[in-house]
């Protein structure tokens, strides 16, 4: 009897739930029954062109050569003849140093000559040896380079045409031998040193023209050539350095200035899509653009972007000429969904 009373409160259980998912599936709405409809998306077809392939490297403008104007030994400036900003040539003179260590070898230098000139005479006579007159044509030279080392230390030149950019003493200091008295940098040309993707390694010489901006003087164009190109490539970076000048005719260009230098590389055979055809991944720095296949199915095709030209994208790879490229209505897409092409 016990039993046949749980059989009969289970079999009232099952009835009440049986009857509550009837309850349920008549009281669903026409809208939750009905199949969600496909996506409705605008697509074109992928067409390819000749794009230039023009890269913009960022640098900034360094001299072309840069001298440190000092004297071998300390010693009491005794005059100063150029200030900043000074064009200065080369060979010109730019200070002067306490010449006291200089007029003790002169006089030495004098000594020499005349002992010299003494002894050539007796040799030619047969006074004295070869090996003292080669002593004294020794000693003469000697004397004669510590004159020349000690004048140019005592008298200082610009070795190179230039501006002077520093300078760090006045008239009356003693050097230290610290700082250089004067710095003197080449500004014509000048030159820039740019990193260049070992892609372009066969697509780069020596001469090859770029054109160079600053922010100095917007709209304003300056041209460049290659100089030199450093024939080894970073294993880090894959790139290589390349030296491109700028003749600076007006010295317009200054050193420590921000430069974009640019140049063009020919042209490549490449897809252009619509910008709007881009999806750019959140959180990373891909692209995907979404491509319609043959069974009203899109893929999830990941690609490679090139410039940006206006309102189109270059597309490097991932697409091929002829692919059926979503353009408008991505937001409810996903790999693999069947959509509606309007």
């Amino acid at each position: 009897m016990k039993y046949l009373k749980l059989s009969i409160i289970a079999f009232a259980v099952v009835a009440m739930m049986t009857a509550c998912g009837q309850k349920d599936k008549s009281t669903a709405t026409p809208e939750q029954n009905a199949p969600q409809a496909a996506p409705v998306v605008s697509v074109i077809t992928a067409q390819a062109e000749d794009v230039e392939i023009t890269n913009t490297f960022t640098s900034n403008i360094e001299p072309f050569a840069t001298n440190n104007i000092v004297s071998q030994t300390a010693g009491r400036i005794v005059s100063i003849k150029a200030e900043v900003g000074q064009q200065v040539r080369k060979g010109q003179l730019l200070a002067t140093m306490d010449d006291v260590n200089l007029a003790k070898t002169r006089m030495q230098y004098v000594n020499d000559s005349t002992e010299l000139s003494r002894i050539t005479e007796l040799y030619k006579i047969g006074a004295v040896s070869q090996a003292d007159y080669d002593m004294a044509r020794l000693g003469l030279n000697v004397t004669k380079k510590t004159y020349e080392n000690l004048a140019e230390n005592t008298y200082l030149r610009s070795p190179i045409n230039g501006v002077v950019t520093a300078r760090n003493y006045d008239k009356g200091d003693m050097y230290s031998m610290q700082m250089p008295i004067f710095v003197v940098q080449q500004i014509q040309p000048v030159k820039m040193l740019i990193n260049v993707s070992e892609t372009l390694f066969t697509k780069i010489s020596k001469d090859m023209d770029f054109e160079i901006t600053v922010e100095s003087y917007p709209g304003e164009t300056f041209q460049g050539k290659v100089n030199l190109i450093y024939p080894t490539i970073s294993a880090s970076t894959h790139t290589f350095p390349v030296e491109v000048i700028c003749q600076n005719a007006n010295q317009k260009l200054r050193p420590g200035m921000f430069a974009r230098v640019t140049a063009n590389f020919g042209t490549d055979h490449h897809v252009v899509v619509p910008d709007g055809a881009v999806v750019k991944q959140q959180g990373s720095g891909e692209h995907f653009i979404y491509v319609l296949q043959p069974d009203n199915t899109v893929k999830y095709q990941l690609v490679e972007v090139g410039k940006r030209l206006g309102n189109r994208y270059e597309i490097v790879s991932g697409i091929n000429e002829g692919d059926k490229i979503v353009t408008e209505g991505q937001i409810r897409l996903k790999d693999g969904v069947s959509v509606t092409v309007k």
